[in-house]
């Protein structure tokens, strides 16, 4: 596994402009022939917050007691969003590359890697608008946001784990493509994005917390909507996800990667 990590440091330096080149060429894709162009980086979020936040408040009357609703969805939705396009898009770049595996040799985690930094570029876009709710709103800033780096990080280090995962299963399953939705699906209601963990039973709370995500998203409300630093606690499970997904990600990854070009 070290050597693994060796490798993929010396890629990085190695192939530097390839990695440029593929992240360009996914925002000319994404954004062609889009008239607002790279501002829906910044609509997206707030629009979709806009619709959910009509729906849970004013249909189920959704409140959060004594917190900004808005902001505390708007958060959710900004790291949840990030995860689910990231590792979507790192499922398939494998299969979706295989033109290029077949013409040169590439080491072929950079393809993951790429879309999950592509994502990543659009993610800290999308924080503008989330700051600028936070202002609205009245919630405020504080110097605990200077943390906030350790939890996207760990939401980077998590969400290329989970890319490494899916884009070694698609290659063998084809189907993975369709069963993740589904796992999307369920995993966007296991994740306290729009409600109140509270709500959950507490027999079943412990199933929640096994959820990465919870916690990621548990440090990053602590800054921003309670004003406080997370437990010491919160800093090792989110750690502890990350790196664990990470490296269970390099080593599925590593194992079968030579075998891709027989599947692909």
């Amino acid at each position: 596994m070290k050597t693994f990590m060796n490798n993929i440091m010396y890629s990085l330096q190695k192939y530097k402009f390839l990695m440029s080149q593929l992240v360009s060429r996914d925002f000319k894709v994404k954004y062609k022939r889009s008239v607002l162009g790279i501002v829906w980086s910044l609509l997206y979020p707030v629009l979709t917050m806009a619709v959910m936040a009509l729906v849970f408040t004013n249909m189920f009357k959704m409140s959060m007691p004594g917190v900004n609703y808005l902001v505390y969805l708007m958060s959710g939705l900004v790291l949840f969003n990030y995860f689910s396009e990231a590792s979507n898009l790192a499922m398939s770049s494998v299969v979706g590359n295989f033109s290029l595996l077949n013409k040169v040799y590439i080491p072929k985690y950079i393809f993951p890697l790429s879309k999950c930094l592509f994502v990543g570029i659009n993610f800290l876009l999308t924080l503008i608008p989330l700051y600028a709710i936070i202002l609205l709103t009245g919630t405020g800033l504080n110097w605990y946001h200077l943390l906030l780096p350790f939890a996207f990080i760990c939401l980077f280090l998590f969400t290329l784990g989970m890319g490494f995962i899916l884009s070694t299963i698609s290659v063998f399953l084809r189907d993975m493509f369709y069963i993740y939705g589904v796992v999307l699906t369920l995993w966007t209601y296991m994740t306290p994005i729009m409600y109140d963990f509270a709500m959950i039973p507490t027999q079943l709370q412990f199933i929640f917390k096994l959820n990465p995500l919870f916690w990621i998203l548990y440090f990053v409300r602590d800054i921003i909507i309670y004003h406080q630093v997370p437990g010491i606690n919160v800093w090792i499970y989110c750690l502890l996800f990350a790196f664990g997904f990470l490296f269970i990600g390099m080593f599925v990854f590593k194992k079968n990667q030579d075998k891709f070009i027989y599947y692909v």
